[in-house]
């Protein structure tokens, strides 16, 4: 290798609230030849960093252009209302959208809901992000609604939530440029579908396959061609000369079949 090769390497993009460790260490079980590097970047960063090249495949929110990239959908979270502890809200296991028509609602400017505003009463100002509207829930000004995972991730012990079972929902995908489909970018569409290593779908699994079906021979003929030049079918002549010399008692030859006097017409 000379100074100027670099070692190649998979990159992929993340937005919060994505959790890719289960992926990245099946890719790392499969492929320690490639290491896997990643990137966390915001929802509203995602597209941009993929349309620059900086990464090969990201896992972001839908939607994306898709007269650009290609996209796998992977799953569709729960939506939930961050709410105080103390909040009446509470004493609900689960909320509509109707309960919320009274209450502030803030909508940060990196809101990942495909919506132009969320029910409820307009909060006095959009916040930056959905980490500082987290902060203004917790100064009992406002409520906010954002993906499950979210609400884990910027967790405090004065907040809890609860599920919005009508509200709007957000889809986590494997999204990439559809011109730059790489082989690894292929190996990573295969884990994240949950296809074994040995998937005959998988691109590494049909390289695998290839030395045994190079002759393109079919089992049937991979039989037949095991057999010995000399296994053709022994004549009767042989198979008594056989015999005399094992010593056994050459088998007689089938006598041939008896055929009646016709029978005449009376």
């Amino acid at each position: 290798m000379t100074g100027s090769e670099e070692t190649p390497s998979f990159r992929l993009a993340y937005v919060p609230g994505v959790t890719p460790a289960k992926w990245v260490r099946i890719w790392n079980e499969r492929r320690p030849d490639i290491p896997l590097t990643l990137h966390q970047v915001p929802a509203g960063e995602a597209s941009d960093l993929l349309r620059a090249g900086d990464a090969d495949a990201g896992l972001v929110r839908l939607p994306v252009d898709r007269t650009f990239f290609s996209a796998i959908p992977l799953y569709t979270e729960t939506t939930v209302v961050v709410v105080p502890k103390d909040h009446l809200i509470t004493a609900a296991e689960e909320v509509t959208v109707a309960d919320l028509v009274e209450e502030v609602l803030f909508h940060p400017l990196d809101d990942v809901f495909d919506w132009d505003a969320p029910p409820g009463e307009p909060a006095f100002e959009r916040p930056a992000t959905t980490e500082d509207a987290v902060e203004l829930v917790a100064a009992g000004v406002g409520l906010l609604v954002v993906p499950q995972s979210l609400a884990r991730l910027y967790h405090r012990r004065d907040l809890t939530y609860r599920p919005l079972t009508d509200g709007p929902e957000s889809t986590v995908a494997l999204s990439w440029p559809e011109e730059a489909t790489t082989d690894m970018v292929d190996d990573f569409i295969g884990i994240v579908r949950g296809r074994t290593v040995n998937s005959t779908r998988g691109r590494q699994a049909a390289q695998a396959s290839k030395p045994a079906k190079a002759a393109g021979a079919s089992p049937e003929k991979a039989k037949r061609a095991k057999k010995p030049a000399g296994a053709a079918k022994a004549t009767p002549a042989a198979r008594g000369a056989r015999a005399r010399a094992t010593g056994a008692k050459p088998a007689k030859p089938a006598k041939p079949a008896k055929r009646g006097k016709p029978r005449r017409s009376s």
